[in-house]
């Protein structure tokens, strides 16, 4: 399946060093581990609590699109308490190999804890990506508090040891 627009012959050869734009690179003549089908994104076994999230990244548009419209604020200390409630697990698909581990929550725990997507089968990469930010803020914000509090401690502290202190 071919996603970008065909080049022309002569762009092909030079883009390959000769080889056909058909035809895979060298690195990748290796035996590779079974592809997953095409058209599937998820395992073909029924969806179940323990079914690994898939996660979603959207195409880039070809023309512009409408900017989205902001719906509301985010309480980034609730995002991190529900984050760090999230189970995490390691996981693999099941056309993987044996060895091969990916680390993260499934899709359907995600669903329940956020419900930002309709499919509880797939996490889209946007909201993953989303969450990461306001959780990293959230932290960011709980490090200066701390920084903060610490300081003030200091200076009580040095307050209490200079001489002529009660």
């Amino acid at each position: 399946m071919r996603i970008f627009p065909r080049r022309s012959g002569a762009a092909d050869r030079r883009a390959t060093g000769g080889r056909s734009a058909d035809a895979p690179p060298e690195s990748a003549m290796a035996p590779a581990a079974p592809a997953a089908p095409e058209a599937a994104v998820a395992p073909a076994a029924p969806v179940t609590p323990t079914t690994p999230a898939t996660l979603v990244a959207p195409v880039a548009p070809a023309a512009p699109v409408t900017p989205a419209a902001p719906i509301g604020a985010v309480n980034g200390h609730a995002v991190l308490a529900t984050v760090a409630a999230l189970p995490v697990s390691t996981w693999r698909y099941l056309w993987e190999p044996e060895g091969v581990r990916h680390l993260g929550p499934m899709a359907q725990d995600w669903h329940a804890a956020f419900g930002f997507h309709q499919d509880d089968t797939t996490i889209p990469v946007v909201d993953g990506l989303g969450v990461a930010l306001v959780c990293v803020q959230a932290l960011n914000r709980r490090v200066e508090e701390l920084t903060a509090e610490v300081e003030r401690l200091r200076e009580a502290a040095s307050a209490d040891d200079e001489p002529g202190a009660a």
